[in-house]
């Protein structure tokens, strides 16, 4: 079914599609009565004869509409005209955590802010006894004042709350065909995907897959097929962030790996747990000073990163002299360095193979530049491509170098080239 611009659903003119999804298709449209623009959700014409599907999307209008909070998406209205059922929700302008996602990962402090967002709406709904069981970017909007959990169409509603039982399967046959896991796999829990019960953990478990997605740029989980990808969600476990992300704060990776443990008993219990840790993590690792204070802490972090290099091509060095037999010569040499001197931060490195040199030197022009000297000849190389270079180490293998040039970690050939 498709609603063409200017179809009439009751005071509601429809003004352009929005998207569509197994269990809804979503418009633009103008509410005349409050002169104000809404969303509308109906039915598609295949499952609206349904009456067990019908019963389904007037309990997410229900579960919806019992949720109050800044960060959920209000409901308005829920109406039938002919043989289309639909809802009348707010309308959110922005784009969804999936889009954005395309274009890479979140910086961290917004990644931050997002989550907890997203762990205080889940809060609310958890509170009174709602599993939302499809937590995906998909289903977060990102809006000028920040985000919007969509999409309720797979809750239930525990009257007791807490973790109780919300379904007694995680395939819901009569519903959604046969075999068909309720939910987004990439996104499921291990007891989801187990035929097991789902409740507000099965939503941390969501919530951890995703904000792992919002800080690295990666999905936790991946697989060539659905059995694959089944198969890492329940056996493997996804690679630390900092893999992607080298800055990530240790906190951070606990606390997703918290998140998506396999036992639910071993993650999180509730989304105020999530929105406690968020905080913590954000006051004492995520919370990196700004400005000059920031560029410091970097640099002495690429410092000592450097006197650690340095350190270990010495040791390298002694070891290869001490291997030498007790009765050899000992060799005294002197480097200079150009005729210019050094550079205002000298730093140098030793090659793994113990017989060349690197460090920052004066070029001709008078900037800093890198130079090159084997212990066998009397005079040092510029090497190209490496101007402004500071800091540098060597590579394992020994043919190529590693330095910081503009406050970028660059590489270049031990011949020089463009790095």
């Amino acid at each position: 079914m498709t609603l063409t611009k200017g179809r009439r659903l009751g005071p509601y003119e429809i003004l352009g599609s929005i998207g569509s999804g197994g269990m809804g298709e979503v418009y633009r449209a103008h509410d005349s009565r409050l002169d104000r623009t809404v969303a509308i959700k109906i039915l598609p014409a295949h499952l609206s004869e349904r009456p067990e599907l019908r019963q389904r999307f007037e309990r997410e209008a229900k579960t919806i509409a019992s949720l109050n909070h800044p960060h959920i998406c209000v409901i308005y209205d829920i109406g039938r005209e002919g043989e289309i059922d639909f809802l009348v929700m707010e309308y959110v302008e922005g784009e969804t955590l999936s889009d954005r996602l395309m274009k890479g990962p979140l910086p961290l402090g917004q990644a931050l802010r997002y989550a907890s967002e997203i762990a205080d709406a889940l809060d609310k709904a958890h509170r009174n006894g709602i599993t939302h069981r499809d937590v995906k970017p998909a289903n977060i909007m990102i809006t000028r004042t920040g985000t919007k959990l969509l999409d309720f169409g797979l809750a239930k509603r525990s009257e007791g709350g807490g973790h109780g039982p919300l379904s007694q399967m995680a395939t819901d046959v009569d519903l959604t065909g046969e075999g068909t896991i309720l939910g987004t796999v990439q996104y499921m829990s291990p007891e989801q995907l187990e035929g097991g019960e789902a409740d507000s953990r099965s939503d941390v478990f969501a919530f951890g897959a995703t904000f792992y997605e919002m800080v690295t740029g990666v999905k936790a989980f991946q697989g060539k097929s659905h059995v694959s990808l089944m198969a890492a969600i329940l056996q493997k476990e996804p690679l630390p962030m900092a893999a992607m992300q080298p800055v990530t704060p240790p906190g951070l990776e606990r606390f997703v790996r918290v998140c998506l443990a396999k036992d639910p008993g071993d993650r999180w219990q509730t989304a105020r747990d999530l929105a406690r840790e968020i905080q913590w993590v954000s006051e004492t690792s995520a919370a990196q000073p700004a400005g000059r204070s920031a560029h410091i802490s970097k640099w002495k972090t690429v410092l000592l990163g450097s006197l650690m290099l340095v350190l270990g091509s010495v040791i390298v060095m002694l070891g290869l002299l001490l291997s030498k037999s007790p009765a050899a010569n000992p060799i005294w040499l002197s480097v200079p360095p150009p005729d210019a001197g050094f550079a205002a931060t000298p730093a140098l490195a030793v090659s793994p193979d113990g017989t060349q040199i690197v460090f920052a030197g004066v070029s001709a022009s008078g900037g800093n530049s890198l130079w090159i000297r084997a212990f066998s000849s009397s005079t040092a190389r510029e090497l190209p491509g490496t101007a402004e270079g500071l800091m540098p180490f060597w590579k394992p293998d020994g043919r190529a170098i590693g330095f910081y040039a503009n406050e970028r970690l660059q590489t270049v050939s031990i011949d020089g080239g463009v790095p």
